[in-house]
């Protein structure tokens, strides 16, 4: 890129401002922010603009870094700089560089001292007021600059105001030929008003009105119009001049006049004004009667005399309505009153809308809605004022309510207008049905809002609409339907009711059809009801109810049977209701369905036959057939709910089967006869439809269906004829010239006078068959109906009100009755258009999905006949025809590529054929070349997608026929879609294949930008932002010149909306050109990535591009700003300055647009992912609290959600206290409203009834009111909604599950542990608070929160009180806590949270004392009788009449609560006595709940069937229905049982013994009371308990065993840690499981055994050191137990024979053997995972498996015993030669070994010698290798092997006997071992070891006498003596009387001999161990001593006085001590 930077480099931002030199230096070189002037126009002339704008950006963010007073020094040198670059002629400056002086103005007087105000304000004047020789751009600088020197600085400049005014004014006619400069002088103006903070001069003020007023009216240009409308508004909000009724309508009629303009800008600032001038004479007095204001504030009359404005809120919004429902009021104008409306009431503030909510709402339903001409004239016109009031009030009103309010909107709505239908009190009229419509409408958005806590009122919303349901009009039964289905998910309770009352009303109606009150719509309306309401049961399972299913379904069929006998018409409203229910069924799944599917393909094949003959049809009249389709037309939209719920169901057969019917209803649809529409009523079905319009629905369900079909079936399942029947009808339908046009006269006639314009402004509701899936560049998927929003495309209440008169063709629920029970619940999206315009729809899915799966010839024509289309002869009258035609072929063609493609659809199919090519490259360039701009959109889509899947060759052509045609075609549109076209084709190419296109694509594209007419260079810089973010580091080699140019671009006056010219400046008003800019350098900042950090001049002109983004004020430039920053973060954020960044998302997270408030919540998520505290302390305060505000007004609001989650991970555990207290604020906090609504409060009948002392004690004391939240409703405080506060709690719940995660790995205290421990008291007070609140949701994380902290410390004593527990304090609270979970107005799933919490308390330890466990014991006991005893009316606490799947639910929470108190109870004794006296009630209830489960995990589906069950119970029918949901419940609880039973087992308890053997049960055949409920409890089918067992095994052995097994062999999503522990829990249930008394032989079973082994090997492999220890367990507890171990056991050696079962033992042996080799190192050639020095955990499992290893080698069979002792001794002598083994693991060894040695010499095997003599020598190898001490455990492993080998020789001294030259070798080395002063000792001992045992005697004696007496030169070897002297003499008391003397004499000599030696010190020694010789043989010892003479014998005595003195010192010790008294232990004698 080219150098255009300064001479001097300027500041980065945020380095410290430096003062402006006020003279140059003495070089003469200017100084930084100064202009080089000689530079700048030294450089060529494309530079001096970047040059400019480099320089004046920097100049700008100097000013802004400067302080007061460094800014008034600098002021001087500052002015003099901008005006020089204002009077500057070349560059002149543009509108960036205007903006850019303006600040820099701002910024010196708004900071500094004004001394040079006056003087600059002149200067600017001056240059306006100049004569024609100043430059036009010199004065429009000076006009910017003017208005932002007195928005800063004005009231300091009063007195040159007018002046300044009348120079603007003046230069208007200046102006006239500059759009942008004119435009500039009104935004100047307004400027000027809001800067002086007083009222303008009123001669000045009413001229800018006057000219203000003629731009607004009549200025050709659209910006000029906005710029005055903002003038008008400031004038207005800063004067009083204005506020008269003659001005007031003068506004008015300008502003409307405005409103009606195709801008958009233009429309929302005349709506901005109009709002402000209302709001400003809002007054809540009434000054004048109402009739008279209104008569006054329409009349144009001047003559009127003026009055001031004053109106109430009624008043003002009749206003509003008058202009909206006058009959010239365009639609663009009403978009305008619409949003005039929302601004009203925004502005009018929270408080006025909270008190007038219900005048508000019946304003815009009696005014708007209501309106007569818009309820019985253009149905457009309705939809679309529905539309506007429903946005009104959701998006305007509905936002600004608290939830206080919401609730108190619902019954202002419910009891002030739905209620009042039907009619029944006089004075209330009936509301019409657009009322109702809105009302019901309001009411359902409302509901969303407020879910859960809709509860308060949910009877009245419940009655309200089930009453509205049997109006006539079939839109409010929609409505009311869809209503009635998001109540009943938000109150999930109000289903069993609302069913019942739909399903019996419904029963009503149909029997009152025969008589004379019959209601045919009455019934419609209810079916629909009852269909919504049965959507909801899939989402709700705990509230269903299978019978309600089962009669559902029984009564549609028998309508079906019976509808042919009757009338009709009758017969029609039966069939219709019958498929309305069975749709509505359809949703509850594949699991429902499949149980009736063939009843339903016969009824569907009946209600779709086989086509008669085209005759017969012709014979029937217009009734007839009306009837005909009108069936075919239900039973489709069946099929329709059939295929979007049970995919799982279509089969090939199946998809066939539905196809064909498909094709045979097409058929029918042929022969129906041409005309299809009759005046006569007889021959009508329905009064307001005729045949046409049933042929049109019914084309409609059929080509969704098959849609559905083509994306849902198998590949090739179709028929090939339902594709060629089906085919040629959808390319008829979106493509045909000959249309059915329900258009209105007057269209039709326009568009015949050739005045049509546009096809998106017919506003008929048909649009000539245009489709209704396009709005402006929004383009909706036909297949999956996702939308592809452009990024140009706004999101704002703004924004949707203008895209409802985007598109001819509006929607309504009306239009398909199944949306109340298929689609989603967003009631603007996706909601359903006309049917004729959804037959469009729908055939351009089918056609997109179909033609791509046809063979070359069947495409070919179906191009053909599309291109036939296109081109008739008709379409040349009715061009709006043909561009609806273009608008469908554009789309249809892009569904196809996307489809060939694999983009949508199942099946790819593929289009490269070469006459398909041809054809479909021919139609895509005709739409290339279509002036409408989404036509050009979808076909340069479409271009690529083809390009991409049509190969390399077809791409050149396309790449060099687009070139050519840019190059060629000078129309701005075509060169436009060209562009779009290039830069799709290498979107979709991509990586290499893109690359040989892309220097030229590049290249016209930057060249097309560089054109001067914006739609050109709009979407060239679009393309080109695509193109790089397609290429990635493919377009670094551009990144420079692209920059360079982007720069220019956007400094360029022709690239932005103050254009000079009129028609450019007009049409870059609806293209956002500077935001398609700053997209090509967010798409640059990508391409560079790091590389960023090392490309300064790029980076830096990237960085100022930025910032200047970001001070712009059009939303999608800021939109791309905020990217463009978030993108810099990431990849070179040392280069971003952090705190402005960080604070400027801050203050756009304030933005009063919803998605910059949203992009920077993303983009402060993104940098808090970083570092969360960082963040929080570089903001400016207040922004934590704003956060949950915002959450507070957006609950659904995932990008803060998202930054305090990942705020609490990074934190939380350190910081726990300042999380609970975060916590407590949000469920404390009150949001303060301005103003009370003033609505009674009704209670909230939803929270908890506290009707115990003890509860409402605690709360009063708690400061919670059990009216609290329902106070809040009059008072003008209230708190946060309460999906905030269940956000707080529910990152309190996780803050505590992760320090308790943290805790329980940790080995010291954890300290977050600590700190939550000192927050108990806080935790527990705020999980009451939740516990007792009004919605369910917040009340089960209240009692998580207590389970948590009572496992967490329930079993710590209290720091304070040690004798006490922590938590016994808080009894009463844990006690209230629970009391409401066990209400009446509870639910199933608080109930079973709560019974979970109950056993915690008890088992924690809390309270011991059973008489003081109090209401929460007596609780599970009585549930446990009621469980155990009814299944039907099973109940816990007040908490009754619970629905099958709810008491699964609370029953298994209730065993489940008692298996773990029986857990407990192995630790807690005292717990004993609490389950004991249950336990016999409890083991068959707990046995019988898991062979339930193991029914539902592993059986087939009883219901899987082909055939319908006639009867038999419910439950066993639907079993599979509830298998999914049931299936949760026992998981959740299935282990505890296994557990407890497991605890019971371990016990050795007869009595479960006897149960798990089945004795307890009674067969299901048996006439025996079943008071467990054995055999069907609620819901679950169980078949008879007689199974076919093996004998061995208990009868329920299976059901456990298959559980635990299936459970550990199935991966869980679970964390690792929950995994590990659950396994470990299983595995010891199951060591118990498989113990002999309860599996007997059936695990060793072939199959069974070898999958058991597979699981075990795997999880060694896989799981902890602690799963490994049990799985060794297992395995030796199997090798000891099996029967080939007992028959090894008993059978000779000699005589056995190898058992068939041998290879069970190995295998189970070599699980062992597989575990050690996973921990020591050696064993196998696979490194070891664990650290056996560090690790405790695996030193004990080495010790275990070698145990193990042992234990099995004793029960071996004889005859393999060989292989496995040979197994074991090499992994012993690896243990030993292993280093890492020799500190921990040795020592734990060598007891085994000995045990093990001892085992196999007592076993006098032949084999036996020859392996112990291996071993031997295997171990004198180590011991030489350990004495080379080559590493720092060869000393360790010296001792280790001396005292192996020791234990070797002396527990097997027969294999290893005296003569064996290694046992001998050995002997000598371990005697010069003696001398080695490290090991001596070891070696002493085992000498005497092995001299003990009579081996190696005279060896070891000679050694030991020569070492004893042979003085040694190294020190260390006198303990080694002293152990040698013991071991002699030991040795001397084991030999015989006849060998003592001598070796008596030997020894004495010996001893003495050492003592002489020795010296003094080894005296006593010495005489101790002669002594002890003495007692051996006196004699002896005597017959020594007397032959000894002179020196020898005196040297005895004094050794032997030396003892004597010792011991009489100790005696006289002893004297010296207190008496003790001294017990007789003896009694024998």
């Amino acid at each position: 890129m080219p150098d255009s930077r300064p001479a001097t480099p300027a500041q980065r931002p945020g380095a410290p401002a430096k003062s402006l030199p006020k003279a140059s230096a003495s070089n003469g070189e200017p100084q930084p922010y100064q202009l080089d002037l000689t530079r700048l126009h030294g450089l060529p002339s494309e530079q001096q603009d970047l040059y400019l704008l480099t320089f004046t950006a920097d100049l700008a963010r100097h000013v802004d870094a400067l302080d007061a007073d460094g800014v008034s020094a600098e002021q001087a040198p500052l002015k003099k700089e901008l005006f020089q670059i204002i009077n500057l002629s070349q560059p002149a400056p543009t509108r960036v560089i205007r903006n850019n002086l303006g600040r820099c103005f701002a910024g010196i007087f708004g900071k500094g001292n004004r001394k040079l105000l006056y003087e600059s304000t002149n200067e600017l004047v001056a240059i306006l007021n100049a004569g024609k020789e100043k430059d036009v751009r010199a004065k429009h600088a000076a006009a910017s600059c003017l208005g932002a020197l007195f928005e800063a600085a004005g009231d300091s400049a009063l007195s040159l105001s007018p002046l300044a005014c009348s120079a603007l004014v003046k230069s208007v006619k200046a102006a006239s030929n500059h759009a942008g400069f004119r435009a500039t002088i009104f935004k100047a103006l307004g400027r000027i008003n809001i800067g002086i903070r007083t009222t303008i001069d009123e001669d000045i003020g009413r001229t800018i009105w006057k000219q203000a007023r003629k731009a607004a009216e009549g200025d050709k240009s659209l910006l000029v119009q906005q710029n005055a409308c903002w003038c008008l508004e400031q004038l207005v909000r800063c004067t009083a001049y204005f506020d008269n009724s003659n001005d007031f309508d003068k506004l008015q009629a300008v502003l409307l006049k405005a409103m009606d303009s195709s801008s958009v800008p233009v429309r929302r600032a005349a709506a901005s004004c109009l709002a402000t001038e209302l709001v400003k004479g809002f007054s809540d007095t009434h000054s004048e009667d109402l009739d008279e204001q209104l008569d006054r504030a329409s009349s144009p009359a001047p003559e009127k005399p003026a009055t001031a404005l004053s109106y109430t809120l009624l008043e003002l919004l009749r206003i509003l309505s008058t202009h909206y429902c006058r009959p010239s009021t365009s639609n663009k104008a009403r978009a305008g009153i619409a949003v005039c409306y929302i601004k009203v009431l925004k502005s009018l503030g929270e408080g006025v809308v909270e008190q007038n909510y219900g005048d508000i709402a019946r304003h815009l339903f009696l005014d708007i809605l209501n309106y007569s001409a818009f309820s019985y004239g253009n149905k457009y016109r309705l939809l679309m004022s529905r539309k506007f009031v429903r946005t009104i009030l959701d998006r305007g009103a509905g936002k600004m309510l608290g939830e206080t309010a919401q609730l108190n909107a619902c019954r202002y709505l419910l009891t002030g207008i739905i209620r009042d239908y039907p009619q029944s009190v006089k004075e209330r009229p009936e509301p019409s049905k657009q009322v109702l419509i809105g009302a019901i409408s309001a009411l359902t958005s409302l509901m969303q809002e407020l879910d859960a806590a809709v509860g308060g009122i949910a009877d009245t919303c419940r009655e309200g609409l089930l009453q509205v349901l049997q109006h006539p009009s079939y839109t409010v039964q929609v409505h009311a339907a869809r209503a009635l289905r998001a109540f009943v998910l938000a109150c999930p309770q109000q289903l069993p009711p609302t069913v019942t009352i739909c399903m019996n009303s419904v029963s009503r109606e149909i029997s009152l059809l025969a008589g004379p009150s019959q209601s045919p719509r009455r019934c419609v309306g209810y079916a629909h009801g009852l269909a919504a309401v049965l959507n909801t049961s899939s989402r709700h399972p705990l509230y269903g109810s299978l019978d309600v299913y089962a009669r559902v379904l029984q009564q549609a069929t028998a309508l079906l049977k019976s509808s042919g006998s009757s009338d009709l018409r009758i017969s029609s409203c039966q069939l219709q209701v019958a498929w309305i229910m069975i749709g509505g069924l359809m949703s509850l799944g594949p699991n429902f369905v499949k149980i009736h599917l063939a009843q339903l393909l016969l009824l569907w094949k009946n209600a779709l036959p086989k086509p008669v003959s085209r005759e017969h049809v012709s014979q029937r009249n217009m009734l007839e057939l009306s009837y005909l389709t009108h069936v075919r037309e239900c039973a489709l939209g069946s099929i329709k709910a059939f295929l979007t719920f049970n995919q799982r169901l279509l089969t090939s057969d199946i998809s066939r089967r539905l196809s064909v019917m498909l094709e045979n209803t097409v058929i029918f649809l042929q022969s129906l006869p041409e005309k299809r529409t009759s005046d006569e009523p007889a021959n009508r079905l329905s009064p307001t439809l005729q045949l046409q319009d049933y042929e049109v629905m019914v084309r409609r369900r059929v080509f969704q269906c098959f849609s559905q079909l083509l994306t849902l079936s198998p590949v090739g399942s179709l028929e090939a004829t339902a594709h060629s029947t089906i085919l040629p009808l959808a390319v008829a339908s979106f493509s045909d010239a000959e249309y059915y046009a329900p258009s209105s006269l007057s269209v039709a006639i326009a568009s015949a006078a050739a005045s049509f314009e546009s096809i998106w402004d017919v506003a008929d509701n048909y649009g000539f068959g245009v489709t209704g899936l396009v709005r402006g560049l929004d383009v909706r998927n036909p297949v999956d109906r996702n939308v592809h929003r452009h990024w140009s495309s706004r999101q704002g209440y703004e924004d949707s009100i203008d895209r409802t008169i985007s598109s001819p063709v509006s929607s309504s629920p009306e239009y398909d009755g199944t949306c109340c029970y298929l689609g989603t619940m967003f009631p603007d999206e996706e909601v359903p258009n006309p049917p004729g315009t959804e037959t469009v729809n729908a055939a351009i899915a089918a056609f997109g999905l179909c033609l791509p799966l046809q063979a070359p010839r069947v495409q070919e024509s179906s191009l053909e006949q599309v291109i036939s289309s296109f081109s008739a002869a008709a379409l040349q009258k009715d061009p709006a025809r043909k561009a609806a035609i273009a608008v469908n072929v554009a789309l249809a063609l892009m569904t196809v590529c996307r489809v060939a493609n694999g983009e949508v659809g199942s099946a790819k199919g593929e289009m490269k054929n070469q006459s398909t090519e041809k054809g479909m490259q021919a139609l895509l360039h005709l739409c290339l070349k279509d002036t409408d701009e989404s036509v050009r959109h979808m076909a340069a889509s479409a271009i690529g997608r083809l390009c991409c899947s049509s190969g390399n060759a077809f791409t050149a052509s396309e790449v060099t026929y687009l070139t050519e045609m840019i190059v060629n075609n000078r129309e701005p549109h075509v060169r436009a879609g060209c562009a779009l076209a290039l830069a799709s084709i290498h979107e979709q190419l991509g990586g290499l294949a893109a690359g040989f296109h892309m220097k030229s694509i590049v290249g016209i594209l930057m060249s097309l930008a560089a054109d001067t007419h914006p739609l050109v260079h709009m979407w060239a810089l679009d393309s080109l932002a695509q193109v790089a973010d397609s290429a990635g580091l493919n377009f670094s080699g551009y990144v420079t010149s692209a920059i360079g140019m982007l720069s220019q671009l956007y400094l360029a006056d022709s690239h932005n909306i103050e254009s000079s010219s009129l028609a450019s400046s007009n049409m870059s008003m609806g293209l956002p050109v500077t935001a398609a800019v700053a997209r090509g350098v967010d798409a640059v900042i990508n391409v560079l990535g790091p590389d960023l950090q090392d490309m300064t001049k790029a980076r830096d002109m990237i960085i100022n591009l930025v910032q200047l983004f970001s001070t712009e004020a059009q939303v999608p430039l800021l939109l791309e700003s905020l990217r463009c920053s978030e993108h810099l973060s990431l990849y070179a954020p040392g280069y971003l300055d952090f705190a402005p960044y960080v604070q400027r998302l801050q203050a756009d997270v304030e933005s009063d647009n919803s998605e910059i408030s949203s992009s920077a919540l993303h983009g402060l998520f993104t940098i808090m992912r970083r570092d969360a505290p960082e963040v929080v302390r570089t903001a400016l305060p207040g922004l934590e609290e704003r956060l949950w505000e915002h959450l507070n007004a957006r609950p659904d609001q995932p990008n803060i959600r998202n930054i305090f989650t990942n705020w609490l991970q990074q934190t939380g555990p350190s910081d726990p206290a300042g999380w609970i207290q975060r916590c407590n604020t949000i469920l404390t906090k009150t949001m303060t409203k301005s103003e009370p609504p003033d609505t009674a409060a009704v209670k909230d009948t939803a929270g908890p009834d506290l009707q115990d002392e003890e509860v409402a004690g605690f709360a009063a004391a708690a400061g919670v009111n059990k009216d609290e939240e329902v106070a809040a409703a009059s008072s003008t405080q209230e708190l946060m909604r309460w999906q905030v506060r269940l956000f707080a709690m529910e990152c309190l719940h996780n803050l505590i599950a992760m320090i308790s995660k943290e805790a329980s790995v940790s080995v010291a205290d954890s300290a977050g542990e600590l700190a939550l421990q000192q927050k108990v008291a806080d935790v527990i007070r705020i999980a009451f608070s939740a516990s007792t609140a009004g919605v369910t949701a917040l009340r089960i994380v209240g009692l998580r929160i207590v389970d948590q902290i009572l496992q967490m410390f329930g079993k710590t004593p209290d720091p304070d009180f040690p004798e006490a527990m922590l938590l016994e304090q808080y009894q009463a609270q844990f006690s209230s806590a629970l009391t409401p979970a066990f209400a009446a107005d509870s639910s199933p799933e608080l109930a079973a949270e709560a019974v979970n919490v109950c056993a915690t308390f008890i088992a924690t330890g809390i309270v011991t004392d059973i008489d003081r466990m109090g209401r929460i014991l007596k609780l599970l006991v009585s549930a446990l009788d009621s469980f155990s005893r009814d299944a039907e009316t099973a109940s816990i606490g007040d908490l009754g009449a619970l629905s099958s799947n709810a008491q699964v639910m609370v029953r298994m929470a209730v065993f489940s609560a008692w298996a773990e108190l029986q857990i407990a109870s192995g630790e807690q004794r005292y717990l004993v006595d609490v389950v004991k006296p249950h336990i016999a009630q409890l083991v068959p209830l707990w046995l019988t709940s898991l062979r339930e489960y193991s029914h539902l995990r592993f059986e087939p589906d009883i219901s899987a069937t082909t055939g319908t069950p006639l009867s038999g119970d419910l439950d066993t029918v639907y079993a599979a229905l509830n298998r999914q949901t049931l299936l949760k419940f026992y998981q959740d609880s299935w282990l505890s049982l296994v557990d407890a039973i497991a605890s019971l087992i371990d016990e050795d308890s007869e009595f479960v013994f006897d149960a798990l053997d089945g004795k307890h049960v009674q067969l299901a055949g048996e006439a025996v009371d079943e008071p467990n409920g054995i055999n069907g409890i609620n819901g679950v089918v169980r078949k008879s308990t007689g199974i076919n067992y093996r004998e061995e095994p208990v009868a329920f052995f299976f059901v456990l065993f298959g559980l635990a097994f299936e459970s550990l062999a199935v991966r869980s999503n679970d964390d690792d840690a929950v995994t590990g522990r659950r396994n470990l829990d299983i595995l010891q249930a199951l060591k118990k499981i498989l113990r002999p008394s309860v599996a007997g032989v059936a695990v060793y079973q072939e199959v069974v055994f070898a999958e058991t082994m597979d699981l075990l090997d795997r999880m060694v492999l896989t799981e902890s050191l602690g799963v490994q220890a049990i799985i060794v367990e297992i395995a030796r507890n199997l090798c000891t137990i099996h029967p080939s171990s007992r028959q090894g056991m008993q059978t000779p050696v000699n005589g056995e024979a190898l058992s068939d079962d041998i290879e069970q033992l190995f295998e189970l042996t070599r699980i062992i053997v597989l575990v050690l080799a996973g921990l020591i190192p050696g064993l196998t050639e696979t490194p070891v995972a664990a650290r056996l020095e560090s690790s405790d955990e695996a030193v004990s499992l080495v010790r275990t498996a070698l145990q193990a290893l042992v234990d099995v080698s004793e029960v071996f069979p004889s005859i393999i015993k060989t292989d496995l002792h040979a197994t074991i001794l090499h992994i012993f002598v690896t243990i030993l030669g292993t280093g890492a083994c020799q500190t921990a693991v040795v020592p734990q060894a060598l007891p085994i070994f000995r045990r093990f040695v001892a085992n196999i010499a007592n076993d006098q095997r032949p084999e036996t010698k020859g392996q112990l003599r291996n071993a031997l020598g295997r171990m004198k190898v180590i011991l030489r290798n350990a004495q080379r001490r080559e590493t720092a455990a060869s000393l360790p492993c010296e001792k280790n092997t001396l005292l192996a080998i020791t234990i070797l020789l002396s527990s097997a001294p027969s294999d290893l006997p005296d003569s064996d030259p290694l046992a001998v070798g050995f002997a000598m080395e371990l005697c010069e071992c003696l001398e080695a002063p490290m090991v001596s000792r070891m070696a002493a001992g085992c000498v005497r070891t092995l001299l003990l045992a009579n081996i190696f005697t005279m060896v070891l004696l000679t050694r030991s006498i020569a070492f004893m007496i042979t003085p040694s030169e190294l020190g260390g070897l006198d303990e080694s003596k002293s152990l040698i002297a013991q071991t002699l003499v030991m040795y001397a008391a084991k030999l015989t009387m006849n060998q003592r003397p001598a070796v008596i004499a030997l020894f004495i000599q010996t001893l003495l001999g050492r003592a002489m030696q020795g010296g003094p010190k080894t005296h006593q020694e010495s005489a101790s161990r002669l002594l002890e010789l003495a007692n051996v043989n006196n004699a002896s010892f005597r017959a020594v001593i007397s032959t000894m003479e002179g020196e020898q014998k005196r040297s005895l005595e004094t050794i032997l006085k030396s003892s004597a003195g010792a011991r009489r010192n100790n005696h006289d010790a002893e004297n010296d001590r207190e008496p003790t008294i001294a017990l007789k232990l003896d009694f024998g004698g």
